[in-house]
């Protein structure tokens, strides 16, 4: 595989100006960030979905700063050559800006994001351009925001009436003067995400917003159905059925060994010398010798 250059926001907005789409996925270890790097993502998020898909949790609320940088680590190392974004959980970026920029630092520096993403509109604007001016990029996101999920009524679309589409685009034109390289819409109608999008010179990334964004981002585990029991997203293509393929795998694997057809002749070992060589290499040999 040829080498691949890492992207930069920079780069990002040109693309947005040429009409080249933007891709992204969650991603939260090591082995996942390897094969979207292979495919040619052009950034990856540690999303504060990890607490649904990863860590078992009914939203993202418990997710904590120590669990992004834990996975955001994990995933630097991974995809050392693609632009990362760490998500701020709930409410570490709320209180005093010293504190929020402690948050920022930590998944900066000790989990290698190259940026951040934080959920909010204009409200947030002056945490944005704090951010900003540490020299910290910022990915806002506005739309559906799971960590609002209880204030917002739970998860319903968003921009579905003028009165609304109009609060999302002064959201959008607010946290880009603030300094936001680009803008998640999530569960937002079509054309307003449309409308949004034709406004900012920044790109927009779509979850579940229409054809209209200058990109795009799904969880992993939706892509590929790694889960125990998947539920259907309408806004969600599935490229494959990891989850059964799994399931499936695990369940022959118990058959195997409650018929002792596991382990087979092929994956044991027998005293000769070549075998214990490739286990023990030249020790062994020294210690014949002795």
């Amino acid at each position: 595989m040829a080498a691949k250059t890492p992207l930069n926001i920079v780069k990002m907005k040109k693309m947005k100006s040429e009409g080249i789409p933007l891709t992204m996925v969650t991603a939260y270890d090591y082995p996942t960030a390897r094969l979207a790097e292979e495919a040619g993502l052009d950034m990856l998020l540690i999303g504060d979905s990890l607490g649904n898909v990863v860590l078992g949790y009914d939203s993202t609320i418990p997710v904590t700063v120590d669990d992004i940088v834990y996975h955001s680590r994990a995933v630097a190392r991974g995809a050392q050559s693609t632009f990362i974004v760490a998500d701020l959980p709930f409410m570490t970026y709320h209180g005093s800006i010293d504190e929020t920029l402690r948050n920022v630092k930590r998944i900066m520096q000790e989990g290698h994001a190259h940026a951040i993403k934080l959920e909010g509109g204009a409200e947030i604007a002056d945490t944005v351009a704090a951010i900003t001016r540490a020299g910290v990029p910022v990915l806002a996101h506005i739309g559906l925001t799971p960590q609002s999920v209880h204030q917002i009524g739970g998860y319903r679309i968003q921009g579905k009436d003028e009165q609304d589409a109009q609060r999302l685009l002064n959201d959008a034109k607010a946290l880009e003067a603030a300094g936001a390289f680009g803008i998640v819409l999530e569960l937002v109608t079509e054309d307003t995400a449309a409308r949004i999008t034709g406004e900012l010179s920044i790109p927009t990334i779509g979850i579940g917003a229409g054809r209209g964004c200058d990109g795009q981002v799904l969880v992993f585990h939706d892509v590929v159905k790694y889960t125990d029991s998947y539920r259907d997203k309408r806004f969600v293509k599935t490229y494959a059925d990891i989850g059964t393929t799994i399931r499936t795998a695990l369940e022959q694997y118990v058959n195997e060994v409650k018929d002792r057809a596991f382990p087979a002749e092929q994956h044991v070992f027998n005293p000769d010398e070549k075998a214990l060589d490739s286990l023990y290499g030249q020790q062994r040999k020294v210690e014949n010798l002795s």
